[in-house]
């Protein structure tokens, strides 16, 4: 009998969320799904991570967040599923950093991870003096 499992994150932007998976090299997919009663073919995407044993690991958008929805009796991951969420976190935050940062004109100048598990951004932005 499977029993799914709803884990609020924070992750609010799929753009993000999507670069953040590429960076940690977790293989996905979207799903879209039409909105109910929507008449202008709008749409909330959920990302699918597919594993072996046919019971996938999805992100779905709950009006606020995306979840993580999975069934903790079919999870095949390296890593506990607190952990896989971290990672997530961490790389999220930092693609928002940067992300953000640049559309007020910073540019990243250094991305490191530290031997703690901590990252360190560095940005930059010049001024133009107009005269």
């Amino acid at each position: 009998m499977s029993h799914f499992t709803n884990m609020k994150t924070s992750f609010q932007n799929l753009f993000y969320l999507e670069k953040a998976l590429n960076k940690l090299d977790i293989v996905h997919q979207r799903q879209n799904n039409p909105i109910n009663g929507s008449t202008d073919q709008s749409y909330n995407s959920n990302l699918i991570i597919n594993q072996s044993n046919g019971y996938n690991i999805e992100f779905c958008w709950n009006g606020q967040e995306y979840e993580l929805v999975v069934d903790m009796s079919f999870w095949e991951q390296a890593y506990p599923v607190e952990s896989f969420i971290d990672k997530i976190a961490q790389q999220y935050a930092g693609e928002v950093i940067i992300g953000e940062s640049q559309k007020i004109g910073f540019q990243p100048v250094k991305y490191q991870q530290n031997e703690d598990g901590s990252n360190t951004v560095v940005l930059e932005r010049w001024n133009e003096k107009v005269s």
